[in-house]
């Protein structure tokens, strides 16, 4: 069985046991998350694709860690000009493993 859930603005296909990195959400490791925005849920076969949800599916997840991915580097450049800017990023994220998926 699989789902397609929607978390942080992203949409992930995902199993059951399957590891996931998402935006940052609340939780320290082992806590267990609910997640309730399905969009489609069951077999390769055969799928429940929802309007815009499934109502009454929902995963379940376990938090890994909370971490941060790796670092981006934004460069702006206007030629000509002698306008340079150098900025890193480093977006939060949280490791998650699917632990359980309920259809409605």
């Amino acid at each position: 069985m699989f789902a397609v859930l929607k978390t942080g603005g992203k949409q992930y296909r995902v199993q059951k046991n399957d590891v996931i990195r998402v935006e940052r959400l609340d939780g320290e490791e082992g806590d267990k998350i609910k997640l309730d925005e399905i969009l489609m849920v069951g077999e390769p076969s055969k799928a429940k694709i929802g309007t815009p949800l499934v109502k009454g599916a929902s995963v379940t997840a376990e938090v890994i860690a909370q971490t941060r991915a790796p670092k981006i580097i934004v460069f702006k450049k206007k030629r000509r000009q002698n306008y340079r800017r150098k900025k890193g990023h480093k977006q939060q994220i949280t490791l998650l493993r699917i632990t359980d998926i309920k259809a409605a």
